[in-house]
């Protein structure tokens, strides 16, 4: 009977480690300082962490991740002191999983495996409670007076992991500020408007049709929103004027690559599409060549820090995010790969309505 309760307690707690050991190594995947800025930027920061503090925070959480998992492997203050501090530590990831679905809902990568497997809050609920029901098993399993008393061993695997962190992921120096401004209504231009720099596939130049008859009808020209302010001309200097579409991509990401492909059959298909810019995140910017090669065009862009490109494309938001922009009022906002990721049928159908159409659903134009 005893032999049987220490092969099940020695099963758990190889499972509770391997979750927690490969939770720690997920949050460096695919390379340890995207992977924990990442992690801050759409973990710590809506949290009300601020930058200074959330490179510290961020990269000891993962290091006590990585310590608990290894420590339930040993003996030394296990059922006393280790259990009840795992315990607690995914008490605490419930409660705040919790609260962000009862704010924001169950959407989005809640960050616990990273990038490496991505988790909605609920699953990672569901997988925190079940771990929690096991420690909870296992400490019933132990037998009392079980702990070895050195507590060095715990300083010691607790401090180890913390520093391997810090080494594996040192902290850089702040990325250079780049903020967008809210659309700002601004008077309108009655100036000519310079031309935008041409992508790799040019629209056609729409010719004058002068009209030979000398009481011809001068037509109306189409209504347009007001003259903004999208944030972006530091940019590209003219992406407020006239119709736009501005992307974020990250050159290694199979799903960017895709929306940049459908893009590229689209202006295939419709020459006179708005240009297009793609501000790439500063993530593999080795693979930014590879990336317009398979979607088929070279388009103009601009290669932002990780940080800043996260803070840009919006709390909560992911790639790829694909923007239309027209005046520089943001119409439409495509973003992820769930419920409002990029559909080109979209982006055609809402191509196609005039000013006064787009007003009645967004009266701020």
């Amino acid at each position: 009977m005893e032999k049987n309760k220490s092969t099940i307690a020695w099963g758990l707690r190889i499972l509770v480690s391997f979750l927690f050991i490969i939770s720690a190594i997920a949050k460096l995947y695919p390379s340890p300082y995207f992977a924990i800025s990442t992690f801050e930027v759409k973990q710590l920061y809506p949290m009300g962490f601020s930058p200074e503090v959330a490179v510290f925070f961020s990269r000891t959480l993962i290091g006590i991740e990585m310590a608990l998992g290894l420590l339930l492997l040993q003996n030394h203050w296990l059922k006393r002191f280790i259990i009840p501090a795992t315990i607690a530590l995914l008490v605490v990831f419930i409660g705040h999983l919790s609260y962000e679905t009862f704010v924001s809902g169950n959407s989005g990568n809640c960050g616990c495996f990273g990038e490496l497997l991505p988790m909605t809050p609920v699953e990672a609920i569901i997988k925190n409670v079940i771990a929690v029901g096991l420690l909870i098993y296992l400490q019933k399993l132990l037998p009392k007076g079980s702990d070895a008393p050195n507590f060095w061993v715990l300083t010691t695997v607790l401090f180890a992991s913390i520093l391997g962190i810090f080494m594996l992921a040192p902290i850089q120096p702040p990325a250079a500020e780049f903020t967008v401004s809210q659309p700002t209504i601004v008077p309108q231009d009655t100036t000519s408007v310079a031309i935008e720099t041409p992508d790799s596939i040019a629209a056609p130049v729409a010719k004058a049709k002068v009209d030979t008859v000398a009481t011809a009808k001068i037509t109306e020209a189409p209504k347009e929103p007001k003259k903004a302010v999208s944030g972006y001309a530091n940019l590209f200097p003219t992406i407020d004027n006239g119709k736009k579409i501005l992307c974020y991509f990250v050159p290694g990401c199979d799903h960017c690559r895709d929306a940049a492909k459908e893009l590229t059959e689209m202006r295939k298909g419709n020459p006179a599409m708005p240009p297009l810019s793609v501000i790439f995140m500063n993530e593999e910017a080795d693979l930014i060549p590879e990336f317009f090669k398979e979607a088929g065009a070279t388009y103009p862009y601009q290669i932002i820090e990780i940080i800043p490109f996260w803070n840009t494309i919006g709390k909560g938001k992911d790639t790829p995010g694909v923007k239309y922009y027209w005046n520089g009022n943001e119409i439409k906002y495509w973003w992820g790969i769930n419920n409002e990721k990029f559909n080109a049928g979209e982006l055609k159908s809402v191509l196609k309505k005039s000013y006064d159409e787009l007003k009645k659903t967004n009266p701020k134009l």
